[in-house]
């Protein structure tokens, strides 16, 4: 009999330490709360958009957005996909709709896919400093992303690039922790080219675009 004793005690230390290994990996903060997935959630966006059709010829438009999950399915690879309905208004009383596009939580990054373009938009867990290929899921060139990660918001610069000559293409979005997408600007202009206006960074054509967050919820 004292001969098992020793032998039950490294049992018990050995599922012991299982557990615990166990409970830690399952602590793990992996940043999932940066985009939170449910049916019924909602974020509404004031936007602020202006589009460039040539030198001193532009147009401001303000209106809203509004995302809201209306379902998910299971998916071949046995992925969750969720269905996102974007919705705009002038006024915030009459939405009409406008397109849907998918969220998905794949390989420790979230991709979102609109007409059949996916993109990675976060990765998990949100390292400071951490850079990934945006276009990963695509048959294109690869785009660098960066994520700035200040605590209980991320940042995602996609682009940032002004040759002050020819283009300028300034993209990224901001997440906050429980909330989801805060804020996206994306500024994509060219330049004239020509001989008389080369360098003077006249734009020529593009659009500029703010997206802010002014409610979110479940409904």
């Amino acid at each position: 009999m004292k001969k098992l004793i020793p032998i039950i005690v490294l049992v018990a230390l050995a599922l012991f330490t299982s557990c615990t290994r166990e409970i830690e990996e399952g602590q793990v903060d992996l940043g999932y709360d940066f985009q939170p997935l449910e049916v019924g959630l909602f974020w509404i966006y004031e936007v602020d958009q202006t589009t460039y059709f040539g030198e001193n010829d532009s147009e401001q438009d303000l209106f809203f957005f509004k995302d809201r999950i209306r379902s998910f399915y299971t998916n071949a690879e046995g992925e969750s996909v969720f269905i996102v309905q974007r919705s705009k208004s002038q006024d915030q009383l009459d939405w009409g709709n406008l397109f849907e596009y998918t969220l998905i939580q794949r390989d420790l990054s979230l991709v979102r896919t609109i007409e059949n373009t996916p993109l990675v938009t976060l990765v998990f867990p949100p390292n400071n400093g951490q850079l990934w290929d945006g276009n990963v899921y695509r048959d294109e060139v690869e785009d660098e992303f960066e994520l700035i990660n200040t605590g209980s918001s991320i940042r995602v610069n996609q682009e940032d690039s002004d040759d002050q000559v020819t283009y300028r293409d300034i993209r990224y979005e901001v997440y906050d922790k429980n909330v989801g997408m805060v804020e996206k600007y994306d500024e994509v202009l060219t330049y004239c080219s020509r001989n008389d206006c080369l360098g003077d960074m006249l734009i020529d054509s593009g659009v500029k675009i703010l997206m802010k967050l002014t409610d979110h919820g479940k409904d």
